[in-house]
């Protein structure tokens, strides 16, 4: 079974910066680097949204328009980790964040994901 478990969440005053980490463990422990692997997030009363995503490999990304430029999602394959950098944080970007996976290449839309984390929670300040 996949696990993937979230980090790095908290309160922070806009414009600041956070840095999400998610280690992903389980039976699939030494197939880390096979997975796409996403950041999406759910605001109260809102859509969820895939902010960011990856490639198994780390070579392509995605950004969301409403966080391109901010936000930066990266990868360790080494560690079984990937990583979601964010700068010049916003109110609107309060949400939890999940990590997510999926067996092969990355998508840009949430209900292609197979596997959540318990999400953390982003407040975000005025």
């Amino acid at each position: 079974q996949v696990q993937l478990v979230e980090s790095g969440g908290g309160l922070v005053q806009a414009g600041g910066s956070l840095r999400l980490s998610c280690g992903l463990s389980g039976r699939t422990f030494s197939t880390f680097s096979t997975y796409g692997m996403g950041w999406i997030r759910q605001a109260p009363g809102k859509e969820r949204e895939l902010v960011a995503s990856i490639s198994p490999g780390g070579g392509w990304t995605f950004a969301a328009d409403s966080v391109k430029g901010r936000f930066t999602i990266s990868r360790d394959n080494a560690k079984n980790t990937v990583y979601l950098q964010m700068m010049s944080l916003k109110p609107e970007d309060t949400a939890v964040y999940f990590c997510t996976a999926r067996e092969g290449g990355a998508r840009t839309t949430p209900n292609e994901y197979d596997y959540w984390g318990q999400g953390t929670q982003v407040t975000v300040s005025s």
